[in-house]
């Protein structure tokens, strides 16, 4: 199936590790990053010799690319139908829900909405303890995940899918054979390395609960002394989410003091993987203008880059904020947002 073994086993000790999803006894399924899986899996559950195009649906705000990447090739077999809250299954047609869990861009937990007895394909890509709670090991039929999103290497370009059926699985693999014949060796053999490093530092450390590292207050520590040191004492979830709690506290104490500008609370809920209550940091912030305003146009007046709400189904009035730039950036975007002048940015805007 084109899989690399040692990616395979590396793959299923990295969920088992963590206990985000139960891949023992699903089809592990590579692709070229997650949006060939995504295509595979549109292939496998639609009906080649069906009377019309199955559709393809997601609950606003939705990934701003499922649209994009569902009509691209304008097939006959799927087409995208739009907001899955509002959408009515026909009784004597099937159809597909998207639901990406935590949902990119607002990064709550979803469930699937449609009441029906179509195909549901969660993407799960940002269902790792440094983004969210692991609350619970996800069971579904078809989740997809990539390296991109576990370990931040998205030039490796690798995804997997786990998928329960073997018809659905087989379908997939021919989907890839068709499209790329296969999946590069090279980068599942970086990938199983790399996916390595973190669950050989995890198991010396024992078994899950892995403790937050804190300091004698409570707070976390931010970067540990060893963080550059090439050994097994960094570990990579630690790391990932002392980062993500920094920057997020960052932006909210800008946000906060705004009266145009507002981003979402989240609740903190018992993470099994550090074995304590965690506060959500998504990858992305999905800020509101409270002022109706088109928030993309207004930020990118002040220099600060984002993708309008229009994109995602949503209105304009929401913007889409990337979290995981480099530091320096990331440092320059929290600058240039407690310099602006709210007020003053409205009446030049308007």
């Amino acid at each position: 199936w084109f899989l690399e073994p040692q990616l395979a086993k590396e793959i299923r000790t990295l969920h088992g590790i963590v206990g985000n999803a139960i891949a023992m006894k699903h089809h592990i399924i590579v692709g070229t990053g997650s949006t060939q899986l995504f295509h595979a899996a549109l292939f496998a559950l639609s009906d080649t010799k069906g009377k019309k195009p199955l559709d393809v649906v997601s609950a606003v705000p939705f990934y701003s690319s499922y649209p994009v990447m569902t009509d691209y090739l304008q097939s006959g077999v799927y087409s995208w139908a739009g907001d899955a809250a509002s959408f009515k299954p026909d009784l004597e047609s099937s159809y597909i829900e998207l639901v990406t869990s935590p949902n990119n861009p607002d990064g709550t937990i979803r469930q699937a909405i449609v009441n029906g007895t179509g195909s549901v394909i969660y993407d799960m890509a940002y269902y790792w303890p440094h983004f969210t709670p692991i609350t619970y090991p996800a069971d579904h039929d078809i989740m997809l995940f990539s390296v991109s999103k576990s370990t931040g290497h998205a030039g490796t370009r690798i995804g997997w899918a786990l998928v329960k059926d073997s018809v659905v699985a087989k379908k997939m693999v021919k989907f890839i054979e068709l499209n790329t014949i296969g999946v590069s060796k090279d980068s599942q053999i970086r990938a199983s390395r790399i996916l390595n490093s973190i669950t050989h530092a995890y198991t010396r450390k024992g078994t899950a609960p892995y403790k937050l590292d804190k300091n004698i207050d409570g707070s976390l520590i931010h970067k540990p002394d060893d963080i550059h040191k090439p050994d097994d004492h960094l570990y990579l979830f630690h790391y990932g989410y002392a980062e993500m709690e920094s920057r997020w506290r960052r932006l909210r104490a800008v946000i906060d003091g705004s009266d145009l500008l507002s981003i979402e609370d989240f609740p903190p809920a018992f993470c099994s993987f550090f074995g304590e209550e965690t506060i959500p940091h998504p990858a992305f912030a999905w800020i509101l203008c409270k002022m109706e305003n088109d928030c993309h146009a207004l930020l990118k007046a002040e220099g600060i880059l984002t993708r309008s709400g229009i994109h995602f189904g949503a209105g304009s009035q929401y913007a889409r904020l990337s979290m995981l730039d480099r530091s320096a950036i990331f440092d320059v975007l929290i600058d240039r947002l407690s310099r602006i002048k709210f007020p003053e940015v409205i009446l030049t805007y308007s």
